[in-house]
Formats: structure tokens, C-alpha cells, sequence
């Protein structure tokens, strides 16, 4: 498993990592490998403000979909265009390639309430 050190983590297995104005969203390595292959992503907030926690859209792999909950209220300014033809990616690059929107944070405040890699490789070994 991977857990980065460079971003914070929910609850709910969604990562965000700030980047100057804009923050990087996606699920975490062990949600992927829980998940199994993924074959769609569905991303219907583009352009709207979601609060922290709220669902932006969903993930859909052979055997399940699933919720997707923001990690802190935003925009969703953009979402991964890469993964209309290449849903695998989530699979293959978690924190990289396989990044699901890109947001503009309303509230940085929110982002102290996230956990750090070592507290959330706490929460899944238990």
C-alpha cells in the first residue's frame, strides 16, 4: 500500500493534495484495491461548489459503485479527462495520473480536519 506523505486523507478513502490555488482529488490506494478494476467514472459537479463531505460523483467498478465524498467544500473546476478512455488509471497510479477532479478550496480550515498518511494507515489496519 501507499500512503503519501504530501496529502491528507478522509474517512471515506478520498485523498486531496493543495497545489498552490487548486487542490488534486481521487480515491487512495487501498480504496482502488478494495474496489478491484475500475471501469467507470462519473463526474456530474463540474462547475459547482460542493460542501465538505458531500457526494460529487460516482466510481464504478466490475462488482460496485461508489459514492465519492469531498474532502473539503470547493469547486469542482475540472475534471480528468484521461479517465473517459482510461478508468484503469485509478488502479495504476492512485495519486498520480489516476487524480479524479480538481477543485478550488472555499474553506482551507477544512483541510486540518483531514487525517495524515500515518493516521490513516491507522484507520484501515484496524
Amino acid at each position: 500500500m501507499n500512503f503519501p506523505a504530501d496529502v491528507k486523507y478522509t474517512k471515506d478513502h478520498e485523498w486531496i493534495r493543495v497545489e498552490g490555488d487548486v487542490a488534486y482529488v481521487g480515491i487512495t490506494d487501498y480504496a482502488q484495491s478494495e474496489l478491484g478494476e475500475i471501469v467507470f467514472v462519473d463526474i456530474t459537479t463540474e462547475g459547482e461548489t460542493v460542501a465538505k463531505e458531500e457526494v460529487f460523483g460516482t466510481i464504478e467498478a466490475v462488482k460496485t459503485v461508489s459514492d465519492l465524498f469531498m474532502p473539503a467544500s470547493g469547486e469542482v473546476l475540472e475534471v480528468n479527462a484521461a479517465l473517459e478512455d482510461q478508468p484503469e488509471l485509478v488502479n495504476e497510479d492512485a495519486y498520480g495520473k489516476g487524480w479524479i477532479i480538481k477543485v478550488s478550496i472555499s474553506d482551507p480550515a477544512e483541510l486540518s480536519e483531514l487525517m495524515s498518511a500515518a493516521e490513516y494507515e491507522q484507520m484501515i489496519a484496524k
